[in-house]
């Protein structure tokens, strides 16, 4: 194979998250052929908080800069004209899906209860895999399709309040006794004093160096500010993966948006864009680290939680961001031009690819064990919605963008 050709190979797995999937598909089959090699491998303790609480935090950075950057003017969320009916349709994604897990769990398997996040999320780059798929990147005028656009709108806000509910509902055990947790939800008085010294610290400097010194290196804001708000969240209880997302904020970017993967985007000097534009591939490859540490589960795991967490995707979801879009459309919100029932039916299956941030919740839920692994093989299935709006697609007659 000539150079160029497998550079593009790379580019391709690269642009498609193929590498997640891969590094999901090694650790199913090693765990269900070798387990015990496996788990000695995969959950070494230093290998597997290097890639959850380290290396992941890369990942959450790129979904932070992706909310910040549609918060600006000129932005998909910088308005209420056009953040207003995805806003509405991602309450419904979150709650539909969170109401049947939790309905289920009480009534068949309280233990569960915890996971009730779990199928909230959607994986933004497989649901634009299959939007893509479905209506095509751009129409004849160049523009992305209207239903593509509400599908990433509704990803975004869908990411933001992700970010919120893990930092406020899943507090994490500190690797030292630095304090206990109160109840289920709140973090004892000194972690959170803890956690705002040192983000309020790295917040600071970050400024610091953006309004004062003018730093645009964004390799200096990663390792002063980004560190010290990887040990506030460490140390204050909260997931350190979510530690860089506060950086979105308070490094020099663009004052306006171009729109969501707008073709001029990659040309944005900021250091916010730069930084994106370095991270992006090396994720990828932390994404297929991710697959490999934390998919490895039996296919005998399968039991209520799987069940719960598919109900809550696959049906929750869809039911949930149609319902509210439609409660929506009766106060007099519309959908954007070019985009019908039709297509808002197949958007809402295709936010049901729960897979990375649903794994990646899972994770933070349960303890090792039985439970954890029985949702983790929900969230992992969840990538049977992409099948299932493929063919919901056909069969509703929905076609490419013209």
């Amino acid at each position: 194979m000539s150079q160029q050709k497998k550079a593009g190979a790379i580019t391709f797995l690269l642009e498609n998250s193929l590498f997640l999937i891969a590094g999901a598909a090694v650790a199913l089959v090693w765990a269900n052929t070798g387990s015990h090699s496996y788990h000695a491998v995969a959950h070494n303790g230093a290998f597997h908080f290097a890639v959850n609480d380290v290396l992941m935090a890369f990942f959450f950075l790129l979904a932070g800069k992706e909310i910040r950057e549609a918060m600006l003017p000129g932005g998909a969320l910088s308005s209420a004209r056009t953040a207003s009916l995805p806003l509405m349709a991602t309450l419904g994604g979150m709650l539909g899906p969170a109401l049947i897990y939790v309905l289920g769990a009480k009534v068949l398997m309280p233990e569960l209860m915890p996971g009730w996040a779990i199928p909230m999320a959607t994986d933004i780059a497989f649901s634009y895999l299959v939007a893509k798929m479905i209506w095509g990147k751009s129409d004849a005028n160049g523009k992305t399709p209207a239903p593509i656009v509400f599908l990433l709108l509704l990803a975004i806000a869908d990411d933001a309040g992700g970010l919120i509910v893990l930092a406020t509902f899943y507090p994490q055990p500190l690797m030292v006794n630095f304090g206990e947790v109160i109840g289920s939800s709140f973090l004892a008085a000194h972690q959170m004093v803890v956690f705002g010294t040192f983000v309020g610290a790295a917040i600071a400097t970050s400024l610091l160096f953006w309004k004062k010194l003018h730093i645009t290196n964004f390799w200096l804001y990663l390792l002063v500010p980004g560190v010290l708000s990887w040990f506030g969240f460490f140390f204050g209880g909260i997931h350190p993966a979510l530690a860089l997302v506060p950086l979105a904020w308070c490094i020099p970017h663009e004052h306006s948006d171009l729109g969501i993967w707008a073709p001029g985007e990659s040309n944005r000097k900021d250091t916010l864009n730069v930084m994106e534009h370095w991270w992006k591939n090396p994720v990828e490859l932390i994404l297929g680290l991710f697959g490999f540490v934390n998919a490895g589960v039996a296919l005998s795991a399968m039991g209520t939680g799987t069940w719960l967490v598919l109900a809550g995707l696959l049906v929750g979801k869809p039911v949930g961001i149609i319902l509210m879009t439609k409660l929506g459309q009766l106060f007099g919100l519309q959908l954007p031009e070019g985009m019908g029932t039709k297509d808002l039916v197949v958007v809402g299956l295709a936010a049901a690819i729960g897979f990375t941030v649903a794994l990646f919740v899972s994770v933070v839920a349960f303890p090792p064990g039985d439970i954890l692994d029985s949702v983790k093989m929900g969230a992992l299935f969840s990538f049977g919605a992409a099948i299932v709006t493929l063919v919901a697609a056909k069969l509703l007659g929905v076609k490419k963008a013209a």
